[in-house]
């Protein structure tokens, strides 16, 4: 279906946090995670702030992975399995930018990459350059287990992002500073929803990782 990433992580520690009623997750031991790299073009254009375009390609990365998830989720429930399809974006809490279930999480111990000081799933291949979409299950499957790597001597993103949200320690991203700029960027109108995309721009492959 032309998807970019694929892991396996257990849904164990997905659960608690989730947004429907328990009982409607508990079935589910496993959570698929599926990616799907950004077009690198569309991204070059970016400097301190989003541009349109990257905009309608966020937009349509989501449909994309939103629809793979659906295909996916109804090939295994032909199997004779259930499948729970998460949407790649629908976020529900923006002031503490929660969504129904943490993708990058997923994918982090589903083995795609670990979580860098930008705050973003960093894959050695793709950098942070893609989205993710996540889909749980009672299928049995293998799971991955996460890389013991993190972004190294790499401290591109820090001086690029507009909020100065990015530290030295990913545990000391703020997540405020980088909303309110994203809540400025839309109130000037120049996109539709609390985006930036320029710590995405900033991390590219890490060649050494």
């Amino acid at each position: 279906m032309g998807l970019t990433l694929f892991g396996v992580a257990p849904a164990a520690d997905f659960k608690e946090g989730f947004t429907s009623a328990p009982q409607s997750v508990d079935r589910y031991d496993f959570v698929i995670s599926l990616g799907k790299r950004l077009v690198d073009g569309v991204l070059e254009d970016i400097v301190d702030a989003p541009t349109a375009l990257y905009f309608h390609h966020y937009r349509q990365i989501n449909f994309f992975l939103d629809r793979a998830a659906l295909l996916v989720a109804s090939e295994i429930q032909d199997a004779g399995y259930s499948a729970l399809p998460v949407a790649a974006s629908q976020v529900f809490d923006w002031q503490r930018q929660r969504g129904h279930i943490s993708h990058k999480k997923v994918g982090e111990q589903a083995g795609l990459g670990w979580i860098g000081r930008n705050n973003l799933l960093v894959n050695p291949n793709l950098g942070a350059r893609f989205r993710l979409v996540s889909i749980l299950t009672d299928m049995p499957l293998i799971t991955g287990s996460p890389l013991q790597k993190d972004c190294g001597d790499c401290r591109k993103c820090i001086s690029l992002c507009p909020a100065h949200a990015i530290k030295e320690r990913r545990e000391d991203f703020d997540h405020i500073a980088c909303f309110e700029k994203l809540k400025e960027f839309r109130n000037r109108g120049i996109v539709g929803q609390y985006i930036c995309g320029v710590c995405v721009k900033a991390c590219r492959p890490l060649k050494s990782a």
